[in-house]
């Protein structure tokens, strides 16, 4: 390496990361726009709902691998090659998809999500480069707020574009090209990293996998992920996947009605990551924050199945979204849990644990609830089921919270550590 070299300036890495949240919003665009598309598919693969359903649930199988693969990636190759890589295989997975066959329409799915789990990661490593320290929280709060209006629009605007007539393989052929346009556009602006060698670097560089080994052994890292995944799992396994088809079956909601209530969970979060995270800093402490968002998750959920018409339920999902971004906190706890030199890995850490609760708990949920949605006699108590199982997991993550350790500034007995 010439050591002489200048080191890329800041603006070239924000320029990049502009191109990254491209690459994320497009991530939510094709993670949500299935939901809106199901009978489509489900005569596009010659299969039913319920085999569309698996199909679109196996995306957070090679998703949750792959930011594992994610991590290591960037740390050695840099944001240019991984992201460059990470669209890429993001736009011919969709590409794939659109193909009037199963086992192309599965392998699509796959290569979906092992593409988008390079998408936050390095908007993340992209903003660390760019931005100073006193802004770098908001820049990571306004990226997942770009995500989530990804995954808003991948049912407000992709489902009124199928009503109308629009053909789901329009639609993937489009959302394939436009990947790969932004894969390339990615490649050609991201500036190389210049790495600087330091003593901690040079240790942990023996094993790639070392960084790792560190964050796995950390109870603390796995609570977070264990956490995050619970907490998520309401928005990419029920408003992303299932949203749609419950509110039509059970709640007797027409398509555009369904739509529009699902949608406005991951709205919510557009809202709630960054007001969350805003807040979570201002009082210097996580554990109230992140557990008062999930008890109004509780609340959100029994007000619509106790009390259906004390607040539309327009109101209430989207109330429910802003609350659901308390899942991104344990993003901040992990990373401040553990050492300095693998926080980087970390993020990789979490979102596999986060990703490999979401592959556990969408079978299950499709196993007890989601086979019996169009063949329940009582929808009433079927829509009931729906949220008690989700009230469930938000429950053990409030009390998986409860051993988690303060870290923010304001808890005087934090210590970080490994």
């Amino acid at each position: 390496m010439d050591q002489n070299r200048p080191l890329p300036s800041s603006r070239y890495f924000i320029i990049a990361w502009v191109f990254g949240l491209l690459f994320y919003f497009l991530d939510y665009v094709v993670r949500a726009a299935p939901a809106v598309m199901i009978p489509e598919l489900s005569q596009a693969f010659d299969v039913s709902s319920l085999g569309v359903v698996s199909i679109i649930g196996t995306y957070y199988y090679t998703h949750s691998i792959a930011s594992l693969i994610a991590g290591i990636a960037l740390d050695k190759f840099g944001a240019r090659n991984s992201l460059f890589a990470g669209a890429l295989i993001l736009g011919i997975g969709c590409l794939l998809f659109f193909v009037s066959n199963y086992y192309t329409g599965m392998a699509g799915r796959l290569l979906q999500g092992a593409g988008c789990a390079f998408a936050f990661p390095g908007c993340v490593y992209l903003a660390s480069k760019g931005f100073s320290a006193k802004s770098l929280a908001t820049a990571i709060g306004f990226t997942q707020c770009i995500g989530m209006l990804g995954g808003s629009a991948g049912q407000f605007i992709v489902g009124p574009w199928i009503a109308n007539g629009m053909s789901q393989e329009i639609f993937w052929i489009g959302a394939g090209v436009v990947t790969i346009i932004v894969a390339f556009a990615l490649w050609g602006i991201t500036p190389k990293d210049v790495k600087e060698p330091t003593p901690s670097a040079s240790k942990l560089s023996l094993s790639g996998l070392a960084p790792y080994k560190i964050v796995f052994t950390n109870p603390q890292s796995w609570l977070c992920g264990i956490i995050s995944g619970l907490l998520f799992t309401p928005t990419t396994i029920f408003a992303m996947i299932w949203g749609v088809a419950v509110f039509q079956e059970d709640k007797s909601l027409s398509f555009h009605s369904a739509t529009i209530a699902s949608a406005l969970i991951p709205m919510g979060w557009v809202f709630g990551c960054p007001l969350l995270g805003y807040l979570t800093d201002r009082i210097g402490k996580r554990k109230p924050v992140l557990i008062g968002g999930a008890i109004v998750m509780i609340l959100a959920i029994c007000q619509i199945l106790f009390l259906p018409n004390l607040v539309s339920p327009y109101v209430t999902n989207f109330i429910f979204g802003v609350a659901s971004g308390a899942a991104m906190i344990p993003y901040s706890v992990i990373k401040e849990s553990n050492p300095d030199e693998v926080k980087g890995s970390a993020t990789g850490a979490i979102n596999f644990i986060n990703f490999g609760v979401t592959s556990l708990v969408s079978p299950i949920f499709t196993f007890v609830l989601g086979k019996s949605l169009t063949t329940a006699v009582d929808k009433d108590l079927h829509f009931q089921s729906t949220g008690i199982f989700w009230i469930a997991g938000i429950a053990l993550a409030i009390l998986l919270s409860f051993f988690l350790k303060e870290t923010g500034r304001g808890n005087s007995n934090a210590v970080i550590s490994a």
